[in-house]
């Protein structure tokens, strides 16, 4: 028997191939064209590692069940995932991959393990362009999008490093760190595109859309990043980006020249490619910092989201400084700059993607 596992074939013997390396030889072999999610996913946890997934998938309000032999049972939206007193994790459903990559290696595993999808989908470690922005839902700040070319051998450097979706990291400290990662890597070319208050409001007067915004932001995003494709080794194959109108055509139509020459790829759930994902942490870790700066030039904390508490924050903001200045570090269409002036609302209209 050799290293691998495999038994030479001798008179009167019977030729023994390890299962999962055989199945993973003919699929990538025989259909190196098929590119398919993970939807089931079999490990091994320590007690402690059982531990913290129970605490986690209560936190997250997952709905448990009792299942024969399995010390817990919980499921939530297209995930089942069931823990056996033998040990065994197992989980099942269309959001496997995600949960894996999101979730289960970072938060239990505390190392990434999952690789051998790339050699199943080649598509995986293909250069590309990801785009994304952040500060879209938050009533102070500027408007950030950023975007990041990648390749195969950046991806390969990624995988250990805790890269993902900007939304699940809650440090500011974690986002300056991999946003300094990502810059720093060898091959890596970036773009960062920040909005700030003041031609957001006179964007948004012209434009009357914050999709027909953020559209204009990522097309310049990726003409800036096309801008360099000389410093890019291979040239990268597509662009992604999260589908936040209902009609593709909205980005599509704001694409620039050397933008048009590339391929555009939007779709939901866009974070969850490695190049996105990098692009969110560089557009919050630009939106932090220039929050923070406006916070220091007006002397007064300007809090993230939309809240009670926002609105509270721009109240105070009018009493220190005027309305005036209002716009200087707030987005004048939300109804929280009505709110704090004190004037009326307009009836509120069902939201629709555009």
């Amino acid at each position: 028997m050799n290293r691998l596992g495999i038994q030479p074939l001798t008179q009167g013997s019977s030729f023994r191939f390890p299962l999962f390396l055989l199945s993973l030889f003919i699929t990538a072999a025989t259909f190196p064209a098929v590119s398919k999610p993970l939807t089931s996913y079999t490990c091994k946890l320590t007690d402690a590692q059982a531990a913290a997934l129970n605490a986690l998938l209560q936190e997250r309000n997952y709905k448990f069940r009792e299942v024969p032999y399995a010390r817990f049972a919980g499921e939530k939206d297209k995930l089942n995932v069931v823990f056996y007193e033998s040990g065994k994790l197992v989980l099942q459903g269309k959001d496997t991959q995600e949960f894996i990559e999101f979730v289960l290696e970072p938060e239990i595993l505390k190392e990434a393990k999952l690789g051998y999808e790339a050699v199943l989908n080649p598509e995986l470690l293909a250069p590309r362009l990801g785009v994304d922005e952040s500060g879209k839902g938050d009533f102070f700040g500027p408007l950030c999008i950023a975007g990041v070319y990648v390749n195969g051998t950046m991806i390969e450097k990624w995988k250990d490093a805790g890269i993902r979706d900007s939304k699940n990291i809650s440090s500011d400290k974690k986002i300056k760190e991999l946003a300094e990662l990502i810059r720093d890597t060898p091959g890596c070319v970036s773009s960062v595109v920040p909005i700030g208050n003041e031609a957001y409001n006179r964007l948004y007067l012209k434009m009357r859309s914050v999709n027909t915004l953020l559209a204009w932001g990522h097309a310049r995003v990726i003409e800036n990043l096309m801008g360099q494709r000389h410093r890019m080794n291979p040239l990268p194959v597509r662009a992604i980006s999260d589908q936040f109108a209902s009609s593709k055509d909205t980005v599509a139509k704001a694409l620039m020249t050397m933008g048009r020459e590339i391929e555009l790829v939007q779709k939901h759930r866009a974070e969850e490619d490695l190049a996105v994902a990098a692009a969110s942490i560089l557009a919050r870790h630009e939106f932090v910092s220039r929050l923070d700066a406006l916070g220091k030039q007006f002397e007064m904390t300007l809090p993230r989201g939309a809240s009670a508490f926002v609105d509270a924050a721009a109240k105070e903001f009018i009493a220190k400084h005027g309305v005036e200045n209002l716009p200087k570090v707030a987005k004048m269409h939300f109804r929280t700059a009505l709110r704090a002036q004190g004037l009326p609302e307009p009836p509120k209209v069902e939201w629709k993607k555009r």
